[in-house]
C-alpha cells in the first residue's frame, strides 16, 4: 500500500500543499491497518527509520538511555538531556524559565517560556555575570519540543537546524548520509553554553569526564535495564566497549547511542492507535465522535494522522515574524521567514504550554488563538493562508474535539513511566543538596553577599564548587568550612579556603567561585557547612558574611564510594603482573586511572601510591 502525507510550506502568506509520495516502509506489526476505519487506509506509527551505520542494538540503546538521563553529561552536573524532555510531560520541559527574547526586556509580550539551563561560566568553570541573567540560570530562546515523534523527522528543532549528514565532530568524516537527524541533534545541546556547557567546552572535555565518572552517579529510582547494564559494566568505557566493541568514548558514539535510545520511544499505544489497529473498542464513543469531527476540520490539514503533524514548516503567527525568523535563520530562504515546524498533537494532554514560545498555557488558549477570540489573534505578517480566518467549532463540537485531543492521543505509558518510557529520578528533582540557609550579614551599600550552591556534591566530583554574588567588587574573600552547624548564622572557621580575589567593581557587584574537590570516600554522608567571608570595610567588624550552604557529600546512588582493591586495575579480583602492566600502560598514557594520589599529576608519588596499594593486597 502506498501512504501519502500532505506537507505545507509557507511562502509569503501562500501555502503550497504538496504530497510526499510513497514513504518507504510499512506499519509495524503493533500498528496494523484498521479494518474498522470507515474510509480505510489509516494506519498507526511505523517502525522508525535508522541509518544503516546505527542499527537497533540493545547495548547501544541502554547506553544511550544512560547517557540521556545522566546529569554528569553537563559541565556542572545539573542538566541531563532528559531534564528538558521529561517523560510524563510528553517529552517537553515542565520547568519554566523566562527568556526576554527579541526586545531583551523581561515581562513584555515577546517573552518566551523556555528551559532553564546553566549559570554562565567561563572555560575554567568559574561563574560569569550574564548580561541578561546575572548569576542566575540562563534560559533557552524557545520552548523544548517533544522528543517522542522526533525520529520521524528528517530535520529537528523548531527551525530544523539539525539536518543533513552525520559528521564526526573530531575527524570531519561523514558517518551517516541518511535518516540521521537524531544523531545530529543529540550532540548539539552538549556543547551549548546555555543548555549544558561552560564557555569553550570541547569534546575532549566531555569524553575525558565520561571516562572517569560513575555512570548515573547522581540518579535514583533507576530502571532495571539501566541497573543491569551498569552492574555488568560499571564505567562508561566498559559500557562503550559493550556497545561498540572497544572502550573508546567518542562524541560520534555518544550521538549514535542517544539516537538509538530515542528511536525506541514510539508512543503508539494511545486509544487512537488501539482503535486504528483494529480494536473497535479502542476509543470511547466520545473519543470517536471527537476524532470524526477533528478529521473533517481545518486542524487536520496540518496535523495529519498518524503522526498528527506533517513535519513541515509554516508561519502560525503566534508572534510577529521579526521577533524570531525561525527556519529562515537556517536556510536563508525568504519564504521561510518566521516558519516553524508543526508540532505533533500526540500526547498533548500531558503538556502545560504550547507553541515555540510556550506562550499559550492551555488547550483552551490554543482554540482561542486559532479561533481569533478572547483577545487571541495571530500576527498577520506572512501568515499561513489557512489561518487568515478563524477556525471555529460549535460549543458541543469543540468540547468533544478537545476531549479527543486530551485523551484519545495520549499513550498511558508516559504518565505511568513504563518501559520504554521509564526513567530515573534526577538529582535536580530531589530536595536541594546543597541546601542554602538564609542568613548572612551586610556589607558596603547594604548588600548581603549571596551564596550560589547548585552543583551536586557527589564524591568523586573534583570540580564541586560554590559561588558568590552581591559582594564588594574587587575585594578578597575566603570560604569558611566546618562540620559544626552555624552559630547565630556564622560558620566556624575550622577550614578556611582562600584568599579568592572577587570579580566586579563596587558595592554589590562582587562575585567569585570556590572549587572544593570531593575526592575522599570518608566524606560520604557527613554534613559540612560553608560560608563566604568577604573583607569589606563597610561591614560590621570589617567582614561581610554570605548565607550558608549545607553540603552532604554522597556516593553514587547505585554504587559504593569505596574502591575495595584500588590496585586491581584489571578488575579480576587478584593482584598480579597484569595489574602492574595495566598501571604502567596507564601511567605512560597519562590516564587518570594511574593518578593514584589524585593530584592531577603523574610522577613518583603515583608510583609509590600504587606500590603501597599493591602491597596492601585485596580484602
Amino acid at each position: 500500500m502506498t501512504h501519502r502525507f500532505p506537507l505545507a510550506i509557507a511562502h509569503s502568506g501562500v501555502v503550497a500543499l504538496l504530497i510526499a509520495g510513497s514513504i518507504i516502509g510499512f506499519a509495524s506489526s503493533s500498528s496494523a491497518v484498521a479494518g474498522d476505519d470507515p474510509e480505510g487506509g489509516l494506519f498507526g506509527l511505523w517502525e522508525p527509520f535508522a541509518p544503516s551505520e546505527n542499527p537497533n542494538i540493545e547495548e547501544r540503546r541502554v547506553l544511550g538511555k544512560i547517557l540521556f538521563w545522566d546529569e554528569q553529561l553537563s559541565s556542572d552536573n545539573t542538566i541531563s538531556c532528559g531534564t528538558c524532555h521529561i517523560t510524563e510531560s510528553d517529552g517537553v520541559d515542565p520547568r519554566i524559565g523566562v527568556n526576554p527574547s527579541f526586545d531583551g526586556i523581561f515581562a513584555t509580550p515577546d517573552d518566551v517560556m523556555g528551559s532553564p539551563g546553566l549559570i554562565l561560566t567561563d572555560s575554567n568553570g568559574e561563574y560569569l555575570r550574564s548580561d541578561l541573567y546575572d548569576l542566575e540560570p540562563q534560559v533557552t530562546g524557545r520552548r523544548s519540543m517533544s522528543n517522542f515523534i522526533s525520529m520521524y523527522a528528517g530535520n529537528l528543532f523548531w527551525d530544523g537546524r539539525a539536518e543533513g549528514s552525520y559528521i564526526d565532530p573530531l575527524t570531519g568524516e561523514t558517518l551517516s548520509l541518511a535518516s540521521a537527524g537524531l544523531e545530529v541533534q543529540s550532540l548539539m545541546p552538549i556543547l551549548n553554553d546555555v543548555e549544558m556547557s561552560h564557555l569553550g567546552r570541547n569534546w575532549a572535555d566531555v569524553t575525558a569526564k565520561l571516562e572517569t565518572v560513575k555512570p548515573l552517579a547522581l540518579a535514583s529510582d533507576i530502571p532495571q535495564d539501566m541497573l543491569d547494564a551498569i552492574a555488568a559494566n560499571d564505567s562508561y568505557p566498559a559500557l562503550f566497549e559493550q556497545a561498540f566493541g572497544d572502550p573508546e568514548v567518542t562524541p560520534a558514539r555518544i550521538g549514535y547511542a542517544i539516537a538509538n535510545y530515542e528511536r525506541t520511544l514510539v508512543p503508539n499505544q494511545t486509544p487512537w492507535d488501539v482503535w486504528v489497529g483494529g480494536d473497535s473498542n479502542g476509543m470511547s464513543e466520545k473519543q470517536l465522535a471527537g476524532w470524526e469531527r477533528y478529521r473533517s476540520s481545518t486542524c487536520n490539514d496540518c496535523h495529519v494522522a498518524p503522526l498528527f503533524t506533517t513535519m513541515a514548516f509554516a508561519v502560525d503567527g503566534v508572534r510577529p515574524v521579526e521577533e524570531d525568523r525561525g527556519r529562515q535563520i537556517v536556510t536563508g530562504v525568504g519564504f521561510e521567514r518566521g516558519a516553524f515546524r508543526m508540532s505533533s498533537l500526540r500526547n498533548m494532554g500531558n503538556r502545560d504550554r504550547f507553541m515555540h514560545t510556550g506562550g499559550l498555557e492551555s488547550l483552551d488558549d490554543v482554540f482561542d488563538f486559532y479561533g481569533h477570540r478572547n483577545g487571541q489573534m495571530p500576527s498577520p505578517e506572512n501568515l499561513d493562508f489557512r489561518l487568515f480566518f478563524p477556525i471555529l467549532f460549535s460549543a458541543e463540537d469543540e468540547e468533544i474535539v478537545k476531549h479527543f485531543l486530551n485523551t484519545g492521543l495520549t499513550d498511558p505509558r508516559l504518565a505511568a513511566q513504563t518501559f520504554p518510557f521509564d526513567r530515573p529520578t534526577l538529582q535536580s528533582e530531589l530536595i536541594d543538596n546543597p541546601l542554602v540557609i538564609d542568613t548572612g550579614s551586610m556589607g558596603s551599600g547594604g548588600f548581603v553577599p549571596k551564596m550560589i550552591a547548585v552543583t551536586p556534591p557527589n564524591i568523586g566530583n573534583t570540580e564541586f564548587k560554590i559561588g558568590l554574588d552581591f559582594a564588594l567588587g574587587g575585594a578578597q574573600a575566603w570560604v569558611a568550612i566546618s562540620s559544626s552547624p552555624p552559630v547565630s548564622g556564622v560558620v566556624a572557621q575550622d577550614e578556611l579556603v582562600g584568599p579568592i580575589d572577587l570579580n566586579g567593581m563596587g558595592n554589590g557587584d562582587g562575585f567569585g567561585t570556590m572549587f572544593y574537590p570531593l575526592d575522599d570516600p570518608a566524606m560520604d554522608g557527613q554534613t559540612f557547612y560553608m560560608q563566604w567571608v568577604v573583607a569589606d570595610p563597610g561591614a560590621v567588624g570589617g567582614f561581610a558574611l554570605s548565607d550558608v550552604a549545607e553540603v552532604v557529600p554522597f556516593c553514587s546512588m547505585i554504587a559504593s564510594c569505596a574502591i575495595p582493591c584500588p590496585a586491581d586495575l584489571n578488575n579480576d579480583g587478584e593482584l598480579d603482573f597484569f595489574d602492574v602492566s595495566a598501571f604502567l600502560a596507564a601511567y605512560s598514557a597519562n590516564d587518570p586511572s594511574a593518578d593514584f594520589n589524585g593530584d592531577g599529576n603523574f610522577n613518583f608519588f603515583d608510583v609509590a601510591a600504587f606500590l603501597n596499594a599493591f602491597g596492601a593486597g585485596c580484602p
